[in-house]
């Protein structure tokens, strides 16, 4: 993630002491989720943890979903994919996709939490899903260079969200859905 981008919030553009306490804010959600799992977080204990008011919390996230919505967002910008030396596209698209299925593997209640955050209704947990959407697309299509088809695209994607939704739901492990989204791109990309 750009630097400047960790300065705009979903709900407004930050100084630098905003950014910071949104920063500490989204790591305290992460210390609660460690601690209590999903369904004992709770903005006001995150905003403790965090050194602020309850008030302030809310300032910057409108409810739990798009506070946790946001850790994962942060999560994504600074997650970069290893480059597939000499691979072929299909290399390049599944490193693409098993980068971004094991990124919080191995966190269990943050994986949950942002599966559940991720499928609500809070139109700025709409507007996180949007951007994450957004920032998966990109690297598909830089991933498939020339062979960008938005059919394809399309097709890695549903894939990649279904078996993310699995794996939240506990129908595997996120190794598992790492494997299996595997599997399924690389037969569409045969």
């Amino acid at each position: 993630m750009s630097s400047d981008a960790r300065f705009e919030s979903t709900r407004r553009r930050l100084n630098g002491q905003q950014a910071e306490t949104v920063d500490r804010l989204t790591a305290a959600a992460v210390e609660e989720l460690r601690e209590k799992g999903a369904g004992g977080l709770a903005v006001r204990a995150v905003a403790s943890r965090a050194g602020v008011a309850p008030a302030t919390a809310y300032t910057y996230f409108s409810s739990k979903g798009h506070l946790i919505a946001e850790v994962f967002w942060r999560r994504l910008g600074d997650h970069v994919t290893e480059p597939v030396d000499g691979g072929t596209t299909v290399d390049r698209v599944v490193a693409v996709l098993r980068s971004v299925a094991l990124l919080l593997a191995d966190e269990p209640e943050l994986s949950s939490a942002v599966t559940a955050a991720l499928l609500g209704d809070d139109p700025e947990v709409s507007h996180l899903r949007i951007r994450i959407g957004a920032d998966i697309r990109r690297r598909l299509v830089a991933a498939l260079g020339e062979e960008n088809d938005d059919e394809v695209v399309g097709a890695l994607e549903m894939v990649y969200a279904g078996a993310l939704v699995r794996a939240g739901m506990g129908y595997g492990t996120y190794t598992d859905m790492a494997d299996a989204i595997e599997s399924a791109a690389r037969l569409i990309l045969r």
